[in-house]
């Protein structure tokens, strides 16, 4: 008889199945991978932010124009970098970004200030040629930046280099497409600034049909008008600008000049205070519009500041450049400005220290004292910097030659600051405007006054003869006398 195993009735023998093997080592596989997925940074872990997606570079060039538009130049040129950042080879987006850091050193304060915005505004320009040699566009705006850089420079042979590139750009951009009416405008400018004015004034006639809408031809058309002393003609054609472009402020500080420039030819004094009060409203409403944007931009109180200054209100006019101190504390033109004043009103003290802080730089302490002739107070929100020097230039030279004679002025035999009258007189003498015939009598009357102290006399406190004050104002020196090379007469806003 066979007897069988006896079966297990409670226990299963352990087998192996290829299947559930094969299973196993893909998970082990799978799960190694996730593992060195994470720490190389190609699997990212489960409950992570997504991502925010990139913004196309159209988006930021939209938001550029409507900050433009709106008057926030500094917003505009901001978002019209960040569309270049996001597509660099787009030739529109740089050239439009030249434009607008163009306009903006319109509202610069300095000549350094001026010639950065410049400088930047002309890289943007040529990096858009560089993408798109044949656009007329990109040609006509390069033109503009051209000219605007040529009116900002000092050197006579730098500036007619600018203005004849300038006309080649201008030219060409008119060859690629002759209907381009910004390019028209653009010409007709460098041509004014070259003092080729009947030809300046043919393409703003060629321009006038197609242009009628466009803000730069009437601020064009103001200009021209400005250099044959049509000021009357020019506030209408910037009006006509601020029309279409009504948060454009450096218009309104244009007008505003235009209106003061009338305001001191006019004989009839009823009439000259009606249009000192419309050149203020102009600056008035300049100041308005960065207040709402929240800029804190120092040129309309400036301008606001001369007014005052050519009608004789210096108490007003220092109160206005004070505020463009708590703008820009650390500005050194802004101290010079304030100088001016106080030296007009007979504020030699106060003059002599802001003179300081525009010549020579001030610590923050000697910055409270020429801003309000005192220590800051904390309580007021008042607080010191570090001023830096300004540069002798012809913009500035008004500066050095009224501290050089503030110094004269208040020498005495027992406190003679002769020493450093004169040494600023050389500053003026080495850098070649001791030429010039009003500064060579300024420096001569300075001198003769050292001399007296130095064998111990005293003379009375007063300015010397010849003073920018003194001066009968001109068109772009309402307030100060110009040594700029400029090819067209302008008014100083």
């Amino acid at each position: 008889m066979e007897l069988y195993p006896r079966r297990r009735l409670f226990h299963r023998q352990n087998q192996n199945n290829i299947y559930r093997i094969f299973f196993y080592t893909i998970l082990m596989i799978a799960g190694l991978w996730i593992v060195y997925g994470v720490d190389r940074g190609t699997v990212q872990p489960m409950g992570l932010p997504t991502l925010t997606p990139t913004r196309a570079s159209a988006s930021y060039a939209s938001e550029a124009e409507a900050h433009f538009a709106a008057g926030n130049i500094p917003k505009a040129i901001e978002a019209y970098q960040r569309a270049t950042e996001v597509e660099p080879n787009n030739a529109e987006h740089w050239a439009r970004l030249a434009r607008i850091q163009t306009y903006s050193s319109a509202l610069t304060t300095t000549d350094a200030e001026r010639m950065s915005a410049l400088d930047n505004a002309l890289s943007a320009v040529n990096r858009a040629k560089e993408l798109d040699p044949d656009s007329s566009t990109v040609a006509a705006i390069r033109a503009f930046v051209l000219d605007w850089k040529a009116s900002a420079t000092f050197s006579a042979d730098e500036k007619q280099s600018l203005l004849f590139e300038a006309e080649k750009e201008a030219a060409r951009a008119l060859q690629l497409d002759p209907t381009n009416t910004l390019a028209l405008v653009f010409y007709a400018e460098v041509l004014i600034d070259q003092q080729k004015w009947s030809q300046g004034e043919q393409y703003l006639t060629l321009a006038r049909e197609s242009g009628e809408d466009l803000w730069d031809w009437h601020r064009v058309y103001a200009n021209y008008l400005e250099t044959l002393g049509a000021y009357s003609g020019a506030i209408e054609a910037y009006d006509r600008a601020i029309e279409l472009a009504p948060n454009m402020t450096f218009l309104y500080i244009y007008a505003g000049a235009n209106y003061r420039q009338l305001a001191f030819s006019s004989p009839i004094k009823t009439q000259q205070e009606q249009l000192y009060e419309r050149s203020l409203e102009y600056f008035a409403r300049a100041a308005a519009i960065n207040e709402q944007l929240g800029l804190q931009i120092p040129f309309p109180y400036l301008s606001i500041s001369r007014t005052y200054s050519q009608t004789g209100d210096y108490f007003a006019a220092a109160l206005n450049i004070q505020k463009a101190l708590d703008y820009r504390p650390d500005d050194p033109d802004i101290y010079g400005q304030l100088g001016i004043v106080f030296r007009k009103s007979r504020n030699f003290e106060g003059s002599n220290m802001a003179f300081k802080c525009a010549i020579e730089g001030c610590n923050p302490e000697e910055s409270c004292l020429g801003r309000y002739g005192r220590e800051c107070i904390a309580k007021y929100n008042e607080q010191g910097v570090q001023v830096e020097p300004l540069p002798l230039s012809p913009n500035t030279l008004v500066y050095y030659y009224s501290y050089a004679s503030n110094l004269a002025a208040l020498s005495r035999p027992q406190d003679n600051k002769c020493p450093d009258a004169r040494r600023v007189m050389k500053l003026i003498i080495d850098a070649g405007y001791g030429t010039d015939p009003v500064v060579q009598q300024i420096l001569a009357e300075n001198e003769n006054i050292c001399q007296i102290v130095d064998r111990g006399g005293i003379l009375a406190l007063r300015t010397p003869t010849v003073t920018p004050e003194n001066e009968t104002p001109q068109p772009g020196d309402n307030d100060m006398l110009q040594l700029t090379p400029t090819s067209t007469p302008t008014l100083n806003p």
